[in-house]
């Protein structure tokens, strides 16, 4: 357990080092546009939450310990590669190809503490202790911002020592589906989707929306859409995502809730460091030390976490996670232009540190319970491409906001504060959908069920013993 949730705090770190990137570099390689620079910020995101689908497929069927140290050598590579970028566009390029090592990592990290833990107490303590390393990761690298341009050293070195470790003290799987197919339509269709509405967002910001690819771009997102609905729901024979899925209990609301709050979380990571690095003039290792109490809040919360899902409805803990985040985003929006740090961010750190491994842990548990064993790798996948997506596009719809409002630049901290107004009004629409859809009891599931246990001893999925699946939902709903 503790290798694998390791791999994905060290493939986390690369969205804080884009943070912290975002912050220093800039100026240095000749960019001094803050909506450009939070590219560097979206970039490892935005390609990590477009190849997570594929990621997961390409798991059960070669297996997904495999898969995974495949994509921990993509992660290592771009990492080195980055630390030789030339020039802003380069770094970019290079952070979102890292991206893709990471993206393919996540669902096999979930798919492989998710078979190798049954549902019960255990297998949430591990759910719990690995979406912490999420938003602990990204704070923990947000803060160095003081040896950035070294930086790709330190994060390739630790990634080969963490992911060579997790490669021996990891047992190999047996494939779920070796004679399976990946999805090609399917997964083209879903990354192209999912990259190119990202990208529209995050570049309007930069380039602004008269420009006309930017409109091309969108409905060409918007027509791979469709696509690939109607692909996974009429046409393919093992669909890269069964859309069934979202057809469980409040699923639905649950992933809605989950992107809106991400994005929130997102935004207010970003601006809150960079109005302190900025607009207030604080040194980089100070605008680390700022993050201090978030990462010790959640570090708590992941075993707190862990443990509330078996005690309470599941919408209750949501609504936790939102309100933390809600809060948060409000104290850092109404904050005076200057003000000492122990005022207003230092009580907005502390209290953001237990939104997402509330809102992550509960909604990882849920998916993982309601799927059969051979379906872990989706349940992964779903989850991390909503919680991936909503860090990355948040950013883009804050820096459309933020580039409307800044008078042309003039004002930088009227732009900061439309774009936490934005995470307010992200997190607050998502505690409406949370408190009017989400309808959940506390998961007492202990143990796979018998389909399961047949499965595993035979070693065939059930849906391809010619028998039709049954819908699997979380006890008691």
């Amino acid at each position: 357990m503790a290798s694998v949730v390791g791999t994905q705090l060290v493939q986390m770190v690369a969205f804080g080092g884009g943070i912290n990137a975002g912050l220093v570099i800039p100026a240095r390689i000749g960019e001094t546009s803050v909506a450009a620079t939070a590219w560097i910020a979206a970039s490892y995101p935005l390609t990590q939450g477009a190849f997570i689908l594929p990621g997961g497929r390409l798991g059960a069927i070669y297996g997904h310990h495999s898969v995974l140290f495949v994509g921990a050598l993509l992660w290592v590579a771009f990492t080195i590669g980055s630390g030789f970028a030339p020039s802003f566009v380069a770094l970019c390029a290079l952070r979102a190809c890292a991206g893709v090592g990471g993206g393919v990592m996540v669902p096999n990290c979930v798919a492989l503490l998710c078979i190798t833990f049954p549902p019960g107490k255990m297998r949430n303590i591990a759910l719990g202790l690995f979406g912490a390393t999420a938003p602990i990761g990204a704070a923990v690298h947000s803060g160095r911002t003081g040896s950035v341009m070294a930086d790709w050293e330190h994060r390739a070195i630790l990634g080969f020592v963490v992911f060579g470790i997790a490669f021996m003290a990891t047992p190999r799987d047996s494939p779920m589906d070796p004679n399976g197919k990946v999805d090609i339509i399917g997964a083209s269709l879903g990354v192209s989707a999912l990259f190119l509405f990202n990208f529209v967002w995050n570049q309007a910001s930069v380039v602004g929306w008269p420009t006309v690819y930017e409109y091309v771009l969108l409905i060409v997102s918007l027509l791979c859409v469709a696509g690939f609905i109607v692909w996974e729901a009429r046409f393919a024979e093992e669909p890269i995502l069964p859309l069934s899925i979202w057809t469980r209990p409040s699923f639905s609301a649950i992933g809605a809730v989950v992107v809106l709050s991400l994005m929130g979380f997102g935004i207010f990571l970003w601006y809150t460091l960079i109005w302190q690095y900025d607009i207030r003039k604080y040194t980089p290792t100070a605008v680390g030390a700022t993050l201090v109490p978030f990462i010790l809040v959640s570090s708590v919360m992941a075993f707190v976490s862990a443990q509330l899902v078996r005690r309470i409805r599941i919408e209750f803990i949501m609504a936790l996670g939102i309100g933390s985040l809600l809060v948060a985003n409000v104290i850092v929006a109404t904050m005076p232009t200057h003000e000492v740090y122990w005022a207003q961010v230092m009580p907005a750190n502390i209290i953001a540190g237990a939104g997402p491994d509330l809102l992550i842990t509960a909604a990882q548990i849920i998916a993982s319970n309601s799927v059969r064993r051979s379906e872990q790798g989706v349940a992964g996948s779903l989850i991390g491409v909503l919680q991936f997506y909503g860090l990355s596009t948040g950013l883009g719809f804050a820096g459309t906001v933020e580039s409307q409002v800044n008078e042309h630049g003039r004002n930088p901290v009227k732009g900061y504060r439309g774009a936490l107004f934005l995470a307010v009004g992200f997190c607050t629409l998502a505690l409406a959908i949370n408190f009017l859809f989400v309808r959940m009891p506390a998961d007492m599931t202990e143990g796979w069920n018998e389909d399961d246990l047949k499965s595993r001893e035979s070693g065939v999925p059930k849906e391809k013993e010619g028998a039709k699946p049954e819908e699997t939902t979380v006890a008691g709903v």
